[in-house]
């Protein structure tokens, strides 16, 4: 897999991106151009890039599992620091004259750039992950019922506090998080209304740190452990590993979040502190995506994964949370209810 490093922004007027490959013996960017006519797809990353554990680890997830099933080259990009739309902008123009087919932007940041390169290559199909505001015959939203995960990871929550506090941390407070943010809180009060929520967000846009930096979710996670909180869910991407780090020392317990994190090998030192995790099926959105592109079908307008079709939900991997039998009937019975539309999910707090 050829994997393209972080790129230094050089302002929005830069003629043309520093692509460097770094994996898989690539060494430049030209291979790309001249390898055009094999099949070939990309994604490129959120903030925080591959190896934050959650979000776009579980992207890579997807692009991993095409090229070893469909036989497809995968390319990679990463995001620069502080960088502006025009450079996302020039990042989805390089990997589209490449003749990478799909692009796709892992998150909803990447919705303005879409919006202007897209059209220019109606014949690649361009997909973006957590938007549905840009839209086009070229375009595959792959959205998800964020909501319905965490209203599960509340009941859990509920059910597992001793000390009747549990917390909520969101990396930037964006109507996306706030999705998050409201399921849980509901979660938590419909099973226990005397439960308290303490919610944090770590920045707010355009800074957009509170996905990126370990240390703003550490402090964070450390304040809602001094007000007692016992049971803390952080939707923070790579920032969400700092609060995991802290509620670990604590021993208190950790919600995960977009993957199974107690499986991510660069949490192993936390992982008997991740009780369970919400997860958002990215990887299969991406496969997918590039599936339908090489079955000559590809996907366009809304793509939805909700509880109905397991595309989001809560593991179970931490044998310490199975064997809290009351937790899983509670949240087995509210999966089935919201599933049922017994109860409905509110998309904000």
């Amino acid at each position: 897999m050829r994997r393209i490093t972080r790129i230094a922004t050089v302002g929005v007027a830069s003629a043309a991106l520093a692509l460097t490959a770094t994996a898989c013996g690539n060494t430049s960017s030209s291979d790309a151009a001249s390898d055009s006519k094999e099949k070939s797809v990309a994604i490129a990353y959120d903030i925080g890039g591959r190896g934050d554990q959650s979000f776009n680890d579980a992207a890579y997830a997807g692009l991993a599992k095409a090229e070893k099933d469909l036989k497809v080259k995968g390319n990679d990009a990463e995001p620069s620091d502080g960088e502006s739309d025009a450079d996302k902008v020039q990042r989805l123009t390089e990997l589209a004259r490449a003749g990478n087919n799909p692009v796709i932007g892992v998150g909803f940041a990447y919705a303005p750039a879409i919006k202007k390169v897209a059209p220019k290559f109606p014949k690649t199909t361009f997909g973006i992950i957590d938007d549905s505001s840009v839209t086009g015959k070229n375009i595959a939203n792959m959205v998800f019922n964020e909501e319905q995960g965490s209203y599960l990871a509340g009941v859990a929550a509920a059910k597992a506090t001793k000390s009747k506090t549990v917390g909520f941390i969101g990396g930037v407070e964006t109507p996306l998080i706030k999705k998050f943010e409201a399921g849980y809180a509901q979660g938590v009060k419909d099973t226990d209304p005397s439960v308290k929520v303490l919610s944090q967000y770590l920045t707010q846009p355009p800074n957009f740190d509170g996905f990126s930096k370990p240390d703003l979710g550490k402090a964070a996670a450390q304040g809602q452990l001094d007000k007692k909180a016992d049971v803390i869910y952080a939707a923070a991407g790579l920032a969400g590993s700092g609060s995991i780090e802290a509620v670990s020392a604590a021993g208190k317990w950790n919600i995960g979040v977009d993957s199974d994190q107690y499986m991510q090998a660069g949490l192993a030192e936390y992982k008997d502190s991740i009780l369970t995790s919400v997860t958002k099926d990215i990887a299969d959105a991406v496969f997918n995506l590039i599936k339908s592109v090489e079955d000559g079908e590809p996907q366009n307008g809304e793509i939805r994964y909700g509880l109905d079709k397991d595309g989001v939900g809560l593991t179970d991997s931490n044998p310490a949370y199975v064997k809290l039998t009351e937790v899983t009937a509670a949240v087995d019975k509210a999966k089935q209810e919201i599933v049922d539309g017994k109860i409905t999910v509110k998309t904000a707090p």
